[in-house]
């Protein structure tokens, strides 16, 4: 789908300060104003992100009634249970606090639902479990902020509850527990509101005064950039010093499942972590049991840990044919169902869909189609479902504009979990799109390149990879800068490589450079076809055989005006 170029225009008087201030380039200026950086100070603290610039974890509301429970039940040889989710984000905040409560010399176990047996959030199983254990303190985590009737049955058989979760909190009405981490909750002060669970439960640790968080920074950035969490704030320090831990890692099931993906000799980075390390820890969760996950996190044994390893990557495998066969199959019903003139968002429901493929089937029709999208698998009379949207609508809300055709649902702005009684779908598509018409002009329901400057060639060097460096890590809420240069001259034939990849060079007259766009195959015909084009794309480096040159990943291409 063609996008459109967004360019960003910074403010020039705030450019220029910073310019001054910091003794930077025009262009590097540039590129912090675009990202919300306007002033010395919030440039020093961005580009230095040191753990000293953390804030206390004391500013979050329920810290103080969290961590003291904790304490007197460890002191108190009571019974700790702990329920979390099956993602990467939720068996990297039980790894964490698991081992630091062990640590301290609790007594706990675990419990992890089965996505396809139990569904997604805190569920009564656990709360039975939990109770047969003998608990006297429940902890919940990346899940249980909706969970009412949960943290009621704990209340009621005298067990507290401490949740421990980011997503989206009822606007009204939490659910009665001891405390609840949540800074996203109204009446809480804590300045930074995008932490991920992994990045709750280290503020945890740091507040019970652990000896040593950093060593759990490896696991904090896995979760925090698995989830998507923006890298911003609290999460860019996690993830820096995080991947720095991760890169240097003792911990056998991480460097097992390295070496099992292929890439223990390589540099780890926030790339390496969300298209190879973390579809490898979800998968387990996907296709069977999130209990490989998290016990190849906590693994002390090597054999053990190569073994778990080998199984995530078989499960990960099996995970790309169930999806394909799903994705087929969606888009075989978009084509026979969707009216793209009426429908503003995409809900397709069908029979025994596998639940644990919905959100990337989702998300890839999200990509395909610019729509927002709810897929949901039926069995008998309920559905489970997934929810992916697009940059300027929130998925979460419009979910709650039609809770009265839903049974459950929970999430964020770009994602959501649902569940349905299969007497209500009609409703709810209806529903649901009389939301997305109220949000969206049709104008709005095009992909938008945000760009961040338009550059020549020329300016294109080594000191401007270094510079771009420094503002890395880079994902959601920091996205790598983009660049477009116009009426580049096509300077060789357009090849195709590996799969469905596009290669050619480019040049404005002075400069030349290799250009290569990972999955662009369609724009073969264009580039063939056009002896000028206008290019976005971003820098990087073609490392292939230790030639180290600079090239362009292309992010979009048009003809030259």
């Amino acid at each position: 789908m063609q996008k459109t170029w967004k360019p960003k225009e910074p403010d020039i008087e705030l450019k220029n300060e910073l310019v001054l201030a910091l003794g930077a380039s025009s262009l590097f200026a540039q590129l912090l104003v675009s990202r919300g950086i306007t002033d010395k100070e919030s440039a020093e603290v961005f580009l230095r992100s040191e753990l000293s610039d953390l804030y206390d974890p004391y500013l979050m509301k329920g810290m103080r009634e969290a961590v003291g429970r904790i304490r007197t039940a460890v002191s108190k040889k009571e019974p700790i249970f702990i329920a979390t989710d099956f993602d990467v984000d939720g068996v990297t905040s039980c790894a964490i606090l698991e081992t630091e409560l062990k640590r301290l010399g609790a007594h706990l176990i675990h419990y992890v639902p089965h996505r396809i047996k139990d569904g997604y959030g805190l569920n009564q199983e656990a709360v039975a479990k939990a109770v047969a254990f003998g608990t006297k303190v429940f902890i919940s985590l990346d899940c249980g902020v909706t969970a009412h009737r949960e943290a009621m049955s704990l209340k009621e058989a005298g067990i507290d509850c401490i949740i421990i979760d980011h997503h989206e909190p009822p606007k009204e009405n939490l659910p009665q527990a001891l405390a609840i981490l949540n800074p996203k909750q109204d009446d809480c002060d804590y300045p930074f509101k995008d932490l991920a669970s992994v990045g709750l439960v280290y503020k945890l640790i740091q507040a019970l005064g652990t000896e040593d968080a950093g060593q759990y920074l490896d696991l904090v950035a896995l979760g925090t950039v698995a989830d998507v969490a923006p890298l911003r704030g609290e999460n860019r320090i996690f993830v820096k010093h995080g991947l720095d831990t991760l890169n240097n890692t003792s911990r056998l099931g991480l460097l097992s499942l390295m070496e099992a993906a292929g890439i223990k000799s390589k540099k780890i980075s926030t790339h390496s972590i969300s298209f190879i390390l973390a579809p490898r820890l979800n998968a387990s969760g996907r296709v069977d049991s999130a209990h490989t996950s998290l016990d190849l996190l906590m693994s002390g044994d090597s054999r053990e840990a190569d073994t778990l390893a080998r199984s995530l990557n078989e499960f990960n495998r099996e995970r790309q044919k169930i999806e394909e066969k799903v994705l087929n199959e969606a888009i075989d019903l978009i084509d026979k169902e969707i009216n793209f003139k009426d429908d503003f968002i995409i809900v397709l429901s069908r029979e025994d869909w596998h639940p644990g493929v919905l959100g990337i089937v989702a998300s890839k029709i999200v990509d395909r189609y610019y729509r927002p999208a709810v897929i949901i698998s039926f069995q008998d009379e309920i559905g489970r479902g997934s929810a992916r949207s697009v940059h300027n609508f929130h998925i979460y809300e419009a979910l709650a504009r039609c809770e009265p055709f839903l049974k459950e649902f929970g999430g964020h702005k770009y994602a959501a979990g649902l569940t349905i009684e299969r007497k209500n779908i009609g409703e709810f598509r209806q529903a649901l799109n009389s939301v997305a018409r109220e949000n969206f002009k049709q104008g709005l329901l095009a992909p938008v390149l945000e760009v961040d400057a338009a550059i020549p060639l020329s300016l294109i060097n080594e000191g401007l990879l270094s510079s771009i460096d420094a503002l890395s890590p880079f994902g959601e809420g920091n996205r790598r800068p983009v660049f477009i240069s116009k009426n580049l001259l096509v300077k060789t034939k357009p090849m195709l490589a590996g799969k469905n990849s596009l290669k050619f060079w480019v040049s404005d007259g002075e400069r030349t450079f290799e250009a290569i766009g990972f999955g662009m195959a369609d724009f073969f015909g264009l580039v063939n076809n056009s002896p000028r084009i206008d290019l976005a794309y971003c820098l990087g480096w073609d490392d292939w055989n230790n030639h180290n040159t600079i090239q362009l990943e292309i992010k979009d291409i048009k003809t030259a005006d």
